[in-house]
């Protein structure tokens, strides 16, 4: 070993868990690692945050439209319940795992502590390609999975909402399910829903919004003009379409974007309602009028300001770090970047708001959702966008801060506010028995 070799650190790593290949849970472990020795006392808890508190892996089978019987692998994962019930998403993905699932929980412990949030951190996801099935199928998919981690749901220990290939009608389902199980209506076991079902207005939009609102804070930190800005996306889902708007709305200028169907450019600007509407329309990006279609790998290296990833996990690696040119990157989707990556961004003077901080605009709708379902009073969506956007911009602001005086990403800023307020949680609760 020289001297430039830094140990790996020493891991007790679950039996579930395979320690020559732990999986995106990985990265989470090394944030923590991280921001540990600047916990001080309270690092004698961390190991609190690098431990699920429950996780339970289930069967859910159905019976197909041709009559057979389809069995397919569950997940309801609770990292941390320290502050609150845990809170959540459940995603739909055939390639969805265990080691996944736990690190999109503990993510969201840190995103909801991050944003002062009173909730623990939670996930679930079954293993199937939805486009492989029909309605009815997925339906009963979703009955029989909410019947199953019933146990450990509820609008006071654990509240699902949507994710990856999940939406307002799953959660409808899901909250049919545990009202018909629990035999009363329970709005608040979920959120996301429709709003005529207890949903909130504001919440389609409400992670792309808070997207645009953390990253325009950030550009005016930078001295950054939104007006003009080049901005490039990648994902074009519900987050990435409405970040784009919102942008777009504000006088930036989209110039890139990619979804799994191609990536597209334009040094002109996209109108992203128009690529909407062609993407409805044709079921692809590629071929928008004014636009031109570039390589998958292409894309990193567009000339931008902002650079947005908004789809899945690991997506900027050491292999496309270097190529970025944006001074800028607001991660939308949950673990887009590596740690080694965003090593190599910071080395290159590339700010970067992470996704526990910058995506957290879903979760604190959700929380208002959820507080209307009980109060069973509601907002208006111009109430909810005000409350979030000031929630927001102070949580930004606060943990800008904190950046500054330790003289740290803004990633581990958010990490050493989040884990401490949980871990503070932690050592005042004490263990029981």
């Amino acid at each position: 070993m020289t001297a430039t070799d830094t140990p790996a650190p020493t891991r007790d790593i679950p039996s579930y868990l395979d320690p020559n290949n732990i999986g995106p849970y990985e990265i989470f472990l090394e944030q923590v690692e991280r921001v540990t020795p600047y916990l001080g006392k309270l690092a004698f808890w961390v190991d609190t945050l690098k431990r699920p508190k429950r996780i339970l892996v289930v069967d859910v089978p159905i019976h197909l439209d041709d009559g057979t019987v389809a069995h397919f692998e569950g997940y309801r994962v609770q990292h941390n319940t320290s502050r609150g019930p845990a809170k959540g998403g459940v995603r739909y993905h055939q390639d969805v795992t265990l080691s996944e699932v736990m690190a999109l929980s503990a993510w969201m412990t840190i995103k909801n502590a991050a944003v002062n949030l009173p909730y623990g951190g939670g996930k679930g996801g079954i293993r199937l390609d939805p486009r492989k099935y029909s309605q009815g199928e997925l339906e009963r998919v979703t009955r029989r999975y909410t019947t199953e981690i019933g146990l450990i749901i509820g609008p006071e220990k654990d509240i699902p909402a949507p994710d990856v290939n999940t939406g307002p009608q799953t959660m409808a389902w899901m909250m049919d399910t545990y009202s018909m199980n629990v035999g009363r209506t329970a709005t608040g076991v979920v959120t996301g829903k429709p709003v005529s079902l207890g949903g909130s207005l504001g919440r389609a939009d409400a992670t792309g919004r808070g997207v645009f609102v953390t990253g325009s804070e950030a550009m005016k930190k930078m001295g950054m003009s939104l007006d003009g800005a080049r901005i490039a996306i990648q994902g074009f889902g519900n987050v990435g379409e409405a970040a784009a708007r919102n942008f777009h709305s504000h006088g930036a200028k989209i110039v890139a974007i990619q979804d799994v169907t191609g990536t597209i450019y334009s040094e002109a600007g996209i109108d992203p309602a128009a690529a909407l509407a062609h993407l409805r329309q044709t079921g692809k990006i590629t071929g928008l009028e004014g636009s031109e279609e570039i390589g998958k790998d292409d894309f990193w290296g567009v000339d931008c300001d902002v650079l947005i990833p908004a789809a899945l996990e690991k997506q900027i690696t050491l292999a496309n770090a270097d190529k970025i040119k944006a001074k800028l990157v607001v991660e939308g989707a949950n673990g887009p970047t590596i740690p080694a990556a965003d090593d190599l961004l910071a080395s290159k003077g590339i700010t970067v708001v992470p996704d526990v901080l910058a995506n957290a605009g879903g979760v604190t709708v959700s929380y208002f959702e959820w507080v209307q379902d009980f109060s069973s009073f509601f907002w208006t969506e111009d109430e909810i966008n005000k409350r979030l956007d000031r929630i927001m911009s102070e949580a930004f602001l606060s943990l800008w801060d904190v950046k500054e005086k330790h003289n740290v990403t803004l990633r581990t800023a958010v990490y050493i506010v989040a884990c401490t307020r949980v871990l503070e949680a932690r050592a005042l609760r004490g263990l029981y028995p």
